[in-house]
């Protein structure tokens, strides 16, 4: 589907990146998102955990940024999988937390994004045990971090601290669960 289809740009400039990006990842369809700048984010310039790039508003069908222009493809990717994520399903979305549960019991550190390494930190067993909130926000943060290190054409990144076998078992993961079909937003 054309980008003008998927996304309402509040800021034209963005078009093309949106473009560039949507040709590597696998079709994707829905109805359109809002695509907007800064001030769509409240006024929020930095958060506990550090500055706030992007919000995505999944029921409002939009998505604010702050951001530069070289970090947005990977911050684009990121929250674009928000909405992929609310529509994969519950067997995709257990699948994926299987995978990253095996890694957390296996005491792996890094992520492939701070959104999700600051919450992997905060995590107690207790939270992974009874698949709690913390847990499946963790989840949801380290599948739109991972989508972001596959699919925004960033190869290097401060950020991108997972070991390279972990990097590997989610690239088939995303191979296997992903990539196999259209994408849902």
């Amino acid at each position: 589907m054309p980008v003008s289809h998927l996304f309402l740009f509040e800021d034209a400039s963005r078009r093309k990146q949106v473009g560039v990006v949507l040709r590597r990842l696998p079709p994707v369809s829905g109805a359109p998102v809002r695509i907007q700048s800064a001030h769509a984010l409240g006024g929020v310039p930095s958060g506990p955990r550090g500055a706030v790039h992007a919000g995505t508003f999944v029921r409002e069908r939009r998505m604010a940024f702050n951001c530069s222009r070289a970090e947005f493809p990977r911050i684009f990717v990121h929250e674009l999988f928000h909405f992929i994520w609310a529509r994969l399903g519950n067997p995709a979305r257990h699948s994926y937390e299987r995978l990253v549960k095996g890694e957390w019991q296996a005491g792996a550190r890094g992520e492939l994004g701070w959104s999700a390494e600051w919450r992997k930190r905060a995590l107690a067993a207790n939270d992974v045990q009874r698949r709690g909130r913390r847990w499946r926000e963790y989840c949801c943060e380290s599948f739109c971090d991972t989508a972001a290190w596959l699919y925004s054409g960033a190869t290097r990144h401060h950020e991108f601290t997972l070991a390279g076998g972990r990097c590997a078992r989610r690239r088939a993961w995303f191979a296997r669960r992903i990539e196999s079909g259209r994408l849902s937003i």
